[in-house]
């Protein structure tokens, strides 16, 4: 089923088709830079489980992604429920992971703007939290471009401490900035 669909995406549900592309895509070094390692195809199809699991426990999650001019999965973006220890969570966390082919086109923006507007207008979301390696100047920018407010920086407790990757930076939204957006086919 699609939930969103934007000019160029299909944010919709998992199809096995999307099993191979995304082993693939956890596996590739570029796109894991700023998480621990790459995935392992076992790490990874316990990863898709919890992201059916959590749909299944929340009515949203993260959305398979699919380019409508060639049909290719790209990746995924969507919700999850972040509930490691840290003083603003249990929260809604906002996130995304493109193969590197699809890199610089635009659609992270496009598709999470989406799931804003669908998060906040459909599923009554009153904020949104992203977060990410504070080294990760990419997904920061994508938040900027979302008018997502820096919050503060933060050490990732499940991150090791002598990790470039444990500092991380926290940026929010609420449901006001988006309540002007423009409407996306839902």
């Amino acid at each position: 089923m699609i939930v969103i669909e934007t000019s160029r995406l299909l944010l919709r549900d998992w199809k096995a088709a999307d099993l191979t592309p995304f082993c693939h895509m956890n596996a590739d070094e570029d796109v894991m830079r700023y998480f621990p390692k790459p995935l392992s195809d076992e790490e990874t199809m316990q990863f898709y489980t919890s992201i059916i699991s959590e749909f299944k426990q929340c009515g949203f999650g993260l959305y398979a992604v699919e380019q409508k001019e060639t049909n290719d999965f790209i990746g995924f973006i969507g919700f999850h429920q972040a509930a490691f220890e840290a003083d603003f969570t249990p929260c809604i966390e906002i996130g995304w992971r493109l193969k590197k082919e699809a890199w610089g086109e635009g659609y992270a923006t496009e598709g999470a703007k989406a799931c804003l507007h669908y998060g906040f207008s459909q599923l009554g979301f009153q904020s949104v939290h992203s977060f990410t390696a504070a080294i990760n100047q990419p997904s920061q920018r994508v938040m900027n471009k979302l008018g997502m407010r820096y919050v503060k920086h933060f050490n990732h407790p499940r991150v090791e401490p002598d990790s470039p990757l444990y500092p991380h930076v926290l940026y929010e939204i609420d449901s006001s900035v988006i309540k002007d957006a423009p409407a996306y086919n839902l």
